[in-house]
Protein backbone atom coordinates (compact mmCIF):
# COMPACT_ATOMS: atom_id res chain seq x y z
CA UNK A 1 0.00 0.00 0.00
CA UNK A 2 2.91 2.38 0.57
CA UNK A 3 3.89 4.04 -2.69
CA UNK A 4 7.66 4.04 -2.23
CA UNK A 5 8.32 6.05 -5.39
CA UNK A 6 5.96 8.77 -4.16
CA UNK A 7 7.52 8.68 -0.71
CA UNK A 8 11.01 9.00 -2.17
CA UNK A 9 9.93 11.87 -4.40
CA UNK A 10 8.60 13.82 -1.42
CA UNK A 11 11.62 12.93 0.68
CA UNK A 12 13.78 14.64 -1.92
CA UNK A 13 11.50 17.70 -2.13
CA UNK A 14 9.60 17.99 1.17
CA UNK A 15 8.96 21.69 0.62
CA UNK A 16 6.44 20.72 -2.08
CA UNK A 17 4.87 17.88 -0.07
CA UNK A 18 1.13 17.46 0.55
CA UNK A 19 -0.83 19.32 3.21
CA UNK A 20 -1.92 16.49 5.49
CA UNK A 21 -4.15 17.83 8.27
CA UNK A 22 -4.43 16.20 11.69
CA UNK A 23 -7.05 16.68 14.39
CA UNK A 24 -4.92 15.85 17.39
CA UNK A 25 -3.42 16.75 20.73
CA UNK A 26 -1.03 15.23 23.22
CA UNK A 27 2.05 13.20 22.36
CA UNK A 28 0.60 10.19 20.49
CA UNK A 29 1.50 11.75 17.13
CA UNK A 30 5.00 12.92 18.10
CA UNK A 31 6.98 10.21 16.26
CA UNK A 32 4.72 10.44 13.21
CA UNK A 33 5.18 14.21 13.14
CA UNK A 34 8.96 13.84 13.26
CA UNK A 35 8.90 11.36 10.40
CA UNK A 36 6.45 13.44 8.41
CA UNK A 37 8.64 16.56 8.66
CA UNK A 38 11.16 14.80 6.42
CA UNK A 39 8.50 14.11 3.79
CA UNK A 40 6.48 17.32 3.72
CA UNK A 41 6.87 20.78 5.18
CA UNK A 42 3.17 21.44 4.69
CA UNK A 43 1.44 19.25 7.28
CA UNK A 44 -1.19 20.99 9.40
CA UNK A 45 -1.78 20.18 13.05
CA UNK A 46 -5.04 21.30 14.68
CA UNK A 47 -4.27 21.04 18.39
CA UNK A 48 -6.64 20.93 21.35
CA UNK A 49 -5.86 23.81 23.76
CA UNK A 50 -8.03 22.41 26.56
CA UNK A 51 -5.52 20.64 28.82
CA UNK A 52 -6.32 21.44 32.45
CA UNK A 53 -3.66 19.47 34.29
CA UNK A 54 0.00 19.70 35.27
CA UNK A 55 1.97 22.87 34.58
CA UNK A 56 -0.62 23.90 31.97
CA UNK A 57 -3.18 24.23 34.77
CA UNK A 58 -0.86 26.56 36.70
CA UNK A 59 -0.47 28.85 33.68
CA UNK A 60 -4.17 28.77 32.84
CA UNK A 61 -5.18 29.56 36.40
CA UNK A 62 -2.73 32.46 36.58
CA UNK A 63 -3.45 34.07 33.21
CA UNK A 64 -6.84 32.80 31.97
CA UNK A 65 -5.55 31.41 28.67
CA UNK A 66 -5.63 28.34 26.43
CA UNK A 67 -3.24 25.50 27.21
CA UNK A 68 0.06 25.77 25.34
CA UNK A 69 1.73 22.47 26.30
CA UNK A 70 0.47 20.37 23.41
CA UNK A 71 1.21 23.21 20.99
CA UNK A 72 4.78 23.40 22.24
CA UNK A 73 5.15 19.61 22.00
CA UNK A 74 4.04 19.57 18.36
CA UNK A 75 6.22 22.54 17.41
CA UNK A 76 9.23 20.72 18.80
CA UNK A 77 8.30 17.47 17.05
CA UNK A 78 8.26 19.34 13.74
CA UNK A 79 11.40 21.43 14.36
CA UNK A 80 14.22 20.75 11.90
CA UNK A 81 17.02 19.42 14.08
CA UNK A 82 19.52 19.60 11.22
CA UNK A 83 19.53 23.42 11.29
CA UNK A 84 22.39 24.88 13.31
CA UNK A 85 21.27 25.90 16.79
CA UNK A 86 17.97 24.06 16.71
CA UNK A 87 19.22 21.34 19.03
CA UNK A 88 19.74 24.05 21.62
CA UNK A 89 16.26 25.50 21.07
CA UNK A 90 14.79 22.01 21.40
CA UNK A 91 16.70 21.34 24.63
CA UNK A 92 15.55 24.63 26.10
CA UNK A 93 11.90 24.32 25.07
CA UNK A 94 11.65 20.79 26.45
CA UNK A 95 13.48 21.61 29.70
CA UNK A 96 11.47 21.61 32.91
CA UNK A 97 12.38 23.29 36.14
CA UNK A 98 12.85 21.06 39.18
CA UNK A 99 9.81 19.77 41.02
CA UNK A 100 11.71 19.62 44.31
CA UNK A 101 13.61 22.90 44.51
CA UNK A 102 12.36 25.84 46.56
CA UNK A 103 10.57 28.72 44.89
CA UNK A 104 13.58 30.94 45.51
CA UNK A 105 15.88 28.44 43.78
CA UNK A 106 13.46 28.08 40.86
CA UNK A 107 13.22 31.83 40.45
CA UNK A 108 17.01 32.04 40.35
CA UNK A 109 17.13 29.32 37.66
CA UNK A 110 14.59 31.17 35.55
CA UNK A 111 16.43 34.46 36.07
CA UNK A 112 19.67 32.82 34.92
CA UNK A 113 17.92 31.61 31.77
CA UNK A 114 16.50 35.06 31.11
CA UNK A 115 19.97 36.60 31.64
CA UNK A 116 21.82 34.11 29.40
CA UNK A 117 23.74 32.84 32.44
CA UNK A 118 22.31 29.30 32.17
CA UNK A 119 24.20 26.66 30.17
CA UNK A 120 21.10 25.88 28.09
CA UNK A 121 21.23 29.36 26.60
CA UNK A 122 24.84 29.00 25.48
CA UNK A 123 23.98 26.62 22.60
CA UNK A 124 21.40 28.93 21.02
CA UNK A 125 22.39 31.33 18.21
CA UNK A 126 22.60 34.99 19.17
CA UNK A 127 19.50 36.48 17.55
CA UNK A 128 17.32 33.51 18.49
CA UNK A 129 18.66 33.53 22.03
CA UNK A 130 17.96 37.24 22.36
CA UNK A 131 14.30 36.78 21.41
CA UNK A 132 13.90 33.89 23.83
CA UNK A 133 15.58 35.84 26.63
CA UNK A 134 13.33 38.82 25.94
CA UNK A 135 10.25 36.61 26.34
CA UNK A 136 11.58 35.02 29.54
CA UNK A 137 12.23 38.50 30.94
CA UNK A 138 8.67 39.46 30.06
CA UNK A 139 7.38 36.40 31.86
CA UNK A 140 9.38 37.28 34.97
CA UNK A 141 7.87 40.76 34.85
CA UNK A 142 4.26 39.56 34.66
CA UNK A 143 4.55 36.43 36.80
CA UNK A 144 2.34 36.60 39.92
CA UNK A 145 4.30 36.59 43.17
CA UNK A 146 2.70 33.28 44.20
CA UNK A 147 3.21 31.57 40.83
CA UNK A 148 4.28 27.94 41.30
CA UNK A 149 7.35 27.29 39.14
CA UNK A 150 7.77 23.65 40.17
CA UNK A 151 7.96 21.45 37.08
CA UNK A 152 7.31 24.38 34.76
CA UNK A 153 8.19 23.86 31.09
CA UNK A 154 10.47 26.65 29.90
CA UNK A 155 8.94 26.42 26.43
CA UNK A 156 5.48 26.92 27.91
CA UNK A 157 6.66 30.00 29.78
CA UNK A 158 8.12 31.49 26.60
CA UNK A 159 4.94 30.83 24.61
CA UNK A 160 2.84 32.28 27.43
CA UNK A 161 4.84 35.50 27.45
CA UNK A 162 4.42 35.75 23.70
CA UNK A 163 0.68 35.11 23.92
CA UNK A 164 0.16 37.78 26.56
CA UNK A 165 2.25 40.38 24.73
CA UNK A 166 0.64 39.66 21.35
CA UNK A 167 -2.81 40.78 22.48
CA UNK A 168 -3.78 37.30 23.70
CA UNK A 169 -3.51 35.80 20.23
CA UNK A 170 -1.80 32.44 19.78
CA UNK A 171 -1.23 32.62 16.02
CA UNK A 172 1.46 35.36 16.00
CA UNK A 173 3.57 33.78 18.75
CA UNK A 174 3.33 30.33 17.11
CA UNK A 175 4.46 31.83 13.81
CA UNK A 176 7.36 33.60 15.48
CA UNK A 177 8.68 30.50 17.20
CA UNK A 178 7.96 28.31 14.18
CA UNK A 179 10.40 30.52 12.31
CA UNK A 180 12.95 30.52 15.13
CA UNK A 181 12.93 26.71 15.41
CA UNK A 182 12.52 26.07 11.65
CA UNK A 183 9.26 24.17 12.19
CA UNK A 184 8.40 22.04 9.15
CA UNK A 185 4.63 22.33 9.27
CA UNK A 186 1.79 24.46 10.58
CA UNK A 187 0.53 24.21 14.18
CA UNK A 188 -2.65 25.93 15.32
CA UNK A 189 -5.16 25.60 18.18
CA UNK A 190 -8.57 24.69 16.82
CA UNK A 191 -9.92 27.69 18.76
CA UNK A 192 -7.86 30.42 20.42
CA UNK A 193 -10.01 30.63 23.56
CA UNK A 194 -9.80 29.84 27.27
CA UNK A 195 -12.16 26.84 27.31
CA UNK A 196 -12.41 23.46 29.03
CA UNK A 197 -13.78 20.01 28.26
CA UNK A 198 -16.85 18.75 30.08
CA UNK A 199 -18.43 15.32 29.85
CA UNK A 200 -21.43 13.41 31.07
CA UNK A 201 -20.76 9.78 31.95
CA UNK A 202 -23.10 6.84 31.54
CA UNK A 203 -23.75 6.92 35.30
CA UNK A 204 -24.97 10.56 34.97
CA UNK A 205 -21.82 11.99 36.58
CA UNK A 206 -20.61 15.32 35.15
CA UNK A 207 -16.84 15.69 34.83
CA UNK A 208 -15.23 19.06 34.06
CA UNK A 209 -11.59 19.30 33.02
CA UNK A 210 -9.47 17.25 30.64
CA UNK A 211 -7.14 16.20 33.46
CA UNK A 212 -9.99 14.19 35.01
CA UNK A 213 -10.67 12.24 31.81
CA UNK A 214 -7.37 10.92 30.52
CA UNK A 215 -6.50 8.55 33.37
CA UNK A 216 -3.00 10.08 33.64
CA UNK A 217 -3.18 12.40 36.65
CA UNK A 218 -6.09 10.74 38.42
CA UNK A 219 -7.73 7.32 38.26
CA UNK A 220 -9.50 6.46 34.99
CA UNK A 221 -13.16 7.31 34.65
CA UNK A 222 -15.44 4.88 36.46
CA UNK A 223 -18.06 4.93 33.68
CA UNK A 224 -17.93 5.44 29.90
CA UNK A 225 -18.39 8.92 28.44
CA UNK A 226 -21.92 9.53 27.19
CA UNK A 227 -21.33 12.98 25.70
CA UNK A 228 -18.72 15.75 25.63
CA UNK A 229 -18.89 19.51 25.15
CA UNK A 230 -16.98 22.71 25.81
CA UNK A 231 -17.45 25.04 28.77
CA UNK A 232 -15.79 28.30 29.78
CA UNK A 233 -14.99 27.41 33.38
CA UNK A 234 -13.88 24.53 35.55
CA UNK A 235 -16.53 25.68 38.01
CA UNK A 236 -19.61 25.18 35.82
CA UNK A 237 -20.68 22.79 33.09
CA UNK A 238 -22.90 25.07 31.00
CA UNK A 239 -22.07 24.42 27.31
CA UNK A 240 -20.53 27.07 25.11
CA UNK A 241 -20.49 26.90 21.33
CA UNK A 242 -17.36 28.52 19.89
CA UNK A 243 -16.81 28.69 16.15
CA UNK A 244 -13.66 27.17 14.67
CA UNK A 245 -10.99 29.80 13.95
CA UNK A 246 -11.36 31.09 10.39
CA UNK A 247 -7.74 30.36 9.53
CA UNK A 248 -8.12 26.78 10.73
CA UNK A 249 -11.39 26.39 8.82
CA UNK A 250 -9.69 27.46 5.60
CA UNK A 251 -6.84 25.01 6.14
CA UNK A 252 -9.34 22.20 6.68
CA UNK A 253 -11.10 23.06 3.43
CA UNK A 254 -7.82 23.25 1.47
CA UNK A 255 -5.99 20.20 2.90
CA UNK A 256 -4.85 17.38 0.61
CA UNK A 257 -5.74 14.73 3.20
CA UNK A 258 -7.55 14.88 6.56
CA UNK A 259 -6.53 12.44 9.27
CA UNK A 260 -8.21 11.55 12.56
CA UNK A 261 -5.05 10.12 14.10
CA UNK A 262 -4.09 7.93 17.05
CA UNK A 263 -4.53 9.58 20.43
CA UNK A 264 -6.94 9.71 23.33
CA UNK A 265 -10.30 9.35 21.60
CA UNK A 266 -12.22 12.11 23.38
CA UNK A 267 -9.65 14.55 24.75
CA UNK A 268 -7.32 14.52 21.72
CA UNK A 269 -9.44 13.74 18.66
CA UNK A 270 -13.13 14.43 19.36
CA UNK A 271 -12.22 17.59 21.31
CA UNK A 272 -11.00 19.07 18.02
CA UNK A 273 -14.37 18.38 16.40
CA UNK A 274 -16.46 20.26 18.99
CA UNK A 275 -16.20 23.86 17.69
CA UNK A 276 -18.97 24.79 15.29
CA UNK A 277 -17.97 24.68 11.64
CA UNK A 278 -15.43 21.86 11.84
CA UNK A 279 -17.75 19.22 10.39
CA UNK A 280 -18.96 21.59 7.66
CA UNK A 281 -15.38 22.45 6.68
CA UNK A 282 -14.44 18.78 6.48
CA UNK A 283 -17.40 18.12 4.17
CA UNK A 284 -16.50 21.11 1.99
CA UNK A 285 -13.23 19.35 1.16
CA UNK A 286 -13.38 16.39 -1.28
CA UNK A 287 -9.95 15.09 -0.24
CA UNK A 288 -9.30 11.63 1.30
CA UNK A 289 -10.33 11.41 4.96
CA UNK A 290 -8.66 8.75 7.09
CA UNK A 291 -9.19 7.43 10.62
CA UNK A 292 -6.23 5.68 12.25
CA UNK A 293 -7.49 4.34 15.60
CA UNK A 294 -5.17 4.00 18.56
CA UNK A 295 -3.78 0.68 19.63
CA UNK A 296 -3.72 -0.61 23.16
CA UNK A 297 -5.81 0.54 26.08
CA UNK A 298 -7.36 3.99 25.97
CA UNK A 299 -9.30 4.68 29.20
CA UNK A 300 -11.47 7.16 27.32
CA UNK A 301 -12.52 4.46 24.84
CA UNK A 302 -12.81 1.47 27.15
CA UNK A 303 -15.06 -1.19 25.63
CA UNK A 304 -15.42 0.61 22.30
CA UNK A 305 -14.67 -1.22 19.06
CA UNK A 306 -13.09 0.62 16.14
CA UNK A 307 -16.57 0.71 14.59
CA UNK A 308 -17.97 2.29 17.78
CA UNK A 309 -15.24 4.93 17.71
CA UNK A 310 -16.01 5.63 14.06
CA UNK A 311 -19.69 6.18 14.84
CA UNK A 312 -18.67 8.69 17.51
CA UNK A 313 -16.56 10.60 14.99
CA UNK A 314 -19.55 10.74 12.64
CA UNK A 315 -21.76 11.95 15.50
CA UNK A 316 -19.53 14.83 16.57
CA UNK A 317 -18.74 15.85 13.00
CA UNK A 318 -22.48 16.08 12.35
CA UNK A 319 -22.91 18.13 15.52
CA UNK A 320 -20.30 20.62 14.28
CA UNK A 321 -21.90 21.07 10.90
CA UNK A 322 -21.37 18.05 8.66
CA UNK A 323 -24.62 17.97 6.63
CA UNK A 324 -26.73 14.86 6.22
CA UNK A 325 -25.49 12.73 3.36
CA UNK A 326 -21.91 13.95 3.70
CA UNK A 327 -19.13 11.40 4.24
CA UNK A 328 -16.64 13.21 6.54
CA UNK A 329 -14.68 9.97 6.90
CA UNK A 330 -13.98 7.57 4.06
CA UNK A 331 -11.16 5.22 5.09
CA UNK A 332 -10.16 3.38 8.27
CA UNK A 333 -6.57 2.13 8.58
CA UNK A 334 -5.85 -0.78 10.93
CA UNK A 335 -3.15 -3.39 11.47
CA UNK A 336 -5.05 -6.48 12.58
CA UNK A 337 -1.99 -8.72 12.37
CA UNK A 338 0.31 -6.75 14.65
CA UNK A 339 -1.94 -4.24 16.41
CA UNK A 340 -3.99 -4.59 19.56
CA UNK A 341 -7.55 -3.22 19.54
CA UNK A 342 -9.13 -4.09 22.91
CA UNK A 343 -12.67 -3.44 21.67
CA UNK A 344 -12.13 -5.27 18.37
CA UNK A 345 -12.21 -3.92 14.83
CA UNK A 346 -15.61 -5.19 13.51
CA UNK A 347 -14.79 -4.88 9.81
CA UNK A 348 -18.31 -5.80 8.73
CA UNK A 349 -19.79 -2.88 10.67
CA UNK A 350 -17.23 -0.54 9.12
CA UNK A 351 -18.08 -1.81 5.65
CA UNK A 352 -21.78 -1.34 6.36
CA UNK A 353 -21.01 2.33 7.06
CA UNK A 354 -19.66 2.63 3.53
CA UNK A 355 -16.04 2.84 4.66
CA UNK A 356 -12.95 1.49 2.95
CA UNK A 357 -10.77 -0.59 5.28
CA UNK A 358 -7.02 -0.64 4.76
CA UNK A 359 -5.36 -3.40 6.76
CA UNK A 360 -1.70 -2.52 6.60
CA UNK A 361 1.40 -3.14 8.71
CA UNK A 362 1.74 -0.19 11.08
CA UNK A 363 3.53 -1.85 14.00
CA UNK A 364 7.19 -2.78 13.61
CA UNK A 365 9.47 -4.79 15.84
CA UNK A 366 11.04 -1.56 17.10
CA UNK A 367 7.73 0.22 17.78
CA UNK A 368 5.65 -2.68 19.19
CA UNK A 369 3.08 -2.56 20.65
CA UNK A 370 2.52 0.94 19.22
CA UNK A 371 2.29 2.37 15.73
CA UNK A 372 5.59 3.07 14.00
CA UNK A 373 5.66 6.78 13.16
CA UNK A 374 7.59 6.32 9.94
CA UNK A 375 5.24 3.61 8.68
CA UNK A 376 2.21 5.80 9.32
CA UNK A 377 3.80 8.90 7.80
CA UNK A 378 4.74 7.04 4.63
CA UNK A 379 1.27 5.49 4.35
CA UNK A 380 -0.45 8.88 4.70
CA UNK A 381 1.86 10.39 2.10
CA UNK A 382 0.91 7.54 -0.22
CA UNK A 383 -2.82 8.10 0.33
CA UNK A 384 -2.66 11.86 -0.15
Amino acid sequence: MIDFSKVQRHRQSPESGPSILFFSGGTALRDTSRALAGLTHNSIHCITPFDSGGSSAVLRNAFGMPAVGDIRNRLMALADQSVQGNNGVYALFTHRLSKRASQAELYRDLYRLASCEHFLMHCIPGSVGEIIMEHLQRFLAIMPSDFDLRGASVGNLVLTAGYLTQGRKMGPVIEMFSELATVRGVVRPVVDMDLHLAAELEDDTIVIGQHLMTGKEVSPLEAPIRSMWLTDSLERSAPVHPVVDEGVRKRIVDADLICYPPGSLYSSVIANLLPQGVGAAVCDNPCPKVFVPSMGYDPEAAGLSVADQTRLLFHYLAASGAPEGCQPLKTVVVDTENGEYPGGVDTQALSDMGLTIIDHALVTEASAPYIDGTQLAELLISLS
